[in-house]
This record gives structure tokens, sequence and C-alpha cells, in this order.
């Protein structure tokens, strides 16, 4: 397996890093796994609980996805976020899942959720330790690698608090931790040298222009802070990422953190977060309480012609047309010569927001605009305009 993936490395590197980067020492071109090939869904469980991870909990919720039709709809990663270790390593150094929250350990739940056809995700931190505390990986990344992978995990978030020596406190304020990209590539080497599949996500909050080299070290990275659970945090955090469309494609995306649907906005700011995420590209990782979501929570999550715009093949993400006043118009290319188009009222009245066919990228003639919320069509000439409530957003697809 080692061999195996030592060529891997090998090849990758000769074959150059990602188009329009400088070469940078260490770096992979996109999609150096061969995973990722459209952004990853599934579920965290950081946003609802916080530290107060158990295994209980993560079984439940592995059961509630498969039985609310989120595994069916593309949910497909059950991460177990911060918490999860004890509060040191054991005697050889090993990291170890607290007793008294995962008393039957992590394998044995990666069992539970691979199980009911879903994959297993884990957290750790490039640093000294993890932002709750525990123990980091700074210096352990083979080991601890090795261990995830003996373990069945399917995919990693790699955080970024206490970053190297030096830096005693969680963010490291100064720039006195060593640069991100190594932490990240000793981690990303390890994880290829178990010969194991294992989605990478660098979660480095959108520093060290993380979106320039991401490609060539994760498979998602974190394009801003944490997100909290209100409509001005989101905004913020999409206005951050959304003119980023050139740095995210097939095996490496742009991730502007967790949906907080359900968590405390409005269903309209619920709706308008699931349809920026979508258009962006962005991983659909919901951090909401799945074992007691309601109904129109769930519908919004499994609206699968919205997740067809979000995983679309082709691997292009949206782009901004315009944003004149806070009315924005985004348009995503999809495969087959469709055209997402997103028209987005960030501001706190009704506004009438329109553009055309031929400003979206579509194709000449007359086009079917099916608005993918309501589910229904009608047909245009080249106009698409709507009136769009506060903080409100419509998603459609224009197909000729």
């Amino acid at each position: 397996m080692r061999i195996r993936a030592a060529l891997l490395i090998l090849t990758l590197v000769l074959a150059g890093t990602v188009a329009g980067e400088r070469p940078v020492a260490g770096a992979l071109p996109r999609a150096y796994n061969g995973l990722a090939a459209t952004p990853p869904m599934g579920w965290n469980d950081y946003n609802a609980y916080g530290l107060e991870v158990t295994e209980a909990l993560i079984e439940r919720t592995a059961d509630a996805m498969v039985a609310n039709g989120m595994r069916d709809a593309g949910y497909a990663y059950v991460t177990i976020d911060d918490g999860w270790m004890a509060a040191g390593r054991d005697a050889a150094g090993n990291l170890r899942p607290d007793p008294a929250r995962f008393p039957h350990g992590i394998a044995a739940v990666a069992g539970y959720v691979h199980a009911r056809g879903l994959k297993l995700g884990l957290y750790a931190d490039a640093g000294l330790r993890t932002c709750g505390g525990l123990a980091g990986s700074l210096g352990h990344e083979r080991a601890d690698a090795a261990l995830f992978a003996a373990w069945g995990v399917d995919y990693l978030k790699y955080d970024n608090c206490y970053a190297g020596p030096g830096c005693d406190q969680v963010d490291c304020p100064g720039g006195r931790a060593a640069p991100a990209r190594e932490r990240y590539a000793a981690m990303r080497d390890a994880l290829l040298a178990t010969g194991r599949p294992i989605v990478f996500s660098l979660c480095a909050w959108g520093t060290e222009d993380v979106a320039r080299w991401g490609a060539g070290y994760g498979n998602l990275w974190r394009t801003t802070g944490d997100i909290s659970p209100t409509y001005a945090s989101m905004l913020s955090i999409f206005r951050q990422t959304v003119g980023l469309d050139s740095r995210a494609g097939p095996g490496g995306w742009n991730d502007p953190d967790m949906l907080q649907v359900g968590n405390g906005m409005t269903a309209v700011e619920d709706r308008a977060e699931l349809t920026l995420w979508a258009a962006l590209g962005a991983p659909l990782i919901a951090g909401t309480d799945l074992v007691r979501a309601g109904p129109d929570t769930l519908a919004l999550l499994t609206n699968r012609a919205v997740i067809a715009v979000d995983q679309d093949p082709l691997g292009r993400v949206a782009r901004e047309v315009s944003a004149a006043g806070g009315r924005h118009v985004l348009a995503r290319p999809l495969s087959g010569g469709d055209v997402a188009v997103v028209l987005f009222n960030e501001t706190g009245t009704t506004a009438t927001i329109g553009t055309t066919a031929e400003a979206v990228g579509a194709s000449p003639g007359p086009h079917r605009l099916t608005d993918l919320w309501a589910g229904t069509s009608t047909t245009t000439g080249g106009d698409i305009e709507a009136t769009v409530p506060p903080h409100g957003a419509l998603l459609y697809r224009v197909a000729a």
C-alpha cells in the first residue's frame, strides 16, 4: 500500500501543479487522491452540539439520515468533530477516544455507519492542540493517519488551532506559526501513505490565501472563519467566497463552512443559504440536529433539483454577473449546456431582480426556465426576472 501511495505522489508531482499557479514545493495537482469529483455531502455535529459529541449521537444520526431520505439524496459523510478524544495520548503516543463518550471506540462507530451505507468523517488538528484543547497531530501525522485508516475513517476535517511551537493561543496571532501549507502537506502525505481513500478537508478559516494553494493539499478548504446561525454571518461568508470561482473544480472545492439550515434563521434565509451554496459548488454539510429536524428543514436539505446543481459533474461554479444595490445575479454553467441562475436579494426590502439569457451565458433562442424550489417551468425569449423577498434567493435552471 505504501509503495503504491509513494508512486502516486511521484506521478502526480511530475504531472505539474494547478493550472495558473506557480509551482510550490511539495504541492500536488488538483484531485491528487482521486476523490471529491463533486463537492462532498454529509453531516457534522459541531454546529448543533459543539464539543458534546458521543458515540450514541453519531449512531442515532446515521439512522436518521437513512430514515429521513438524506442518505438517498446524496449525503454520505457522518463526521465526528472536535471533542471525541481523551485528554491525552496513550502510553504509546497514540490518540485515543474518550472512553465515556466513545466506549466502543471509533472503529466500532465506523462499522455502524458503514453498515448503513454511509461514510465516517473525523476531526483532528494541524497544531499542538485541537481548538477544544485536546491533542493535536503536529509531529504525529504519520501515526495518526495510520490510526485513522485502521479505524475505517473516510474523511478527515483538519483544523488549524495552536499552530506550532510558541503558539499557545487558539489562533496564534502575530504570525508565529509555521506556514499552514507545511502542516497540511505533512498530513496530506501521511494520508496518501496509508493507501486508504480519505477525503481531506482543510479547515484553515481562509487564512494565508488558502484558496490559491489549497487544491494541491486537500479536497476542500475553508474560505472564511466559522459560520453562525444568523443571516448576517451567512451573508458575510457568501461575500467572501463568491469571487473565488476560478479556484474550485473537480477534486478541490471552496468551503464556506457547514450549513446552518434548521438552526435559527428564517425559512427564507435557510433556502437562500442552500441556494447560494449549491451555486457556489460548496460542500453540503448539514449542521443541524437531524434526529429532531422537522419536515420543512428536511424538505430543503433533500431537494433533488437543487442538489443536482451543487453536484453537477461539469464542476464549474457560479460567477457573479451583477450585484448592484445588493441585488445579486449568479450564473453557473452546467453539464449538457444548461445554466443555473440565482437571483439573490441581500437587502431588507422586496426587490425586482433581472438579467438576460445572454448575460448568464445561455445559448441563443427561447429557453425553458425551471424554478428549482417551486418545481414550475415557464418559457422565456431571453429575459429572466422575478420579485425576490428580503434575504431571499431564487434558483432557476435555464435550458434551451
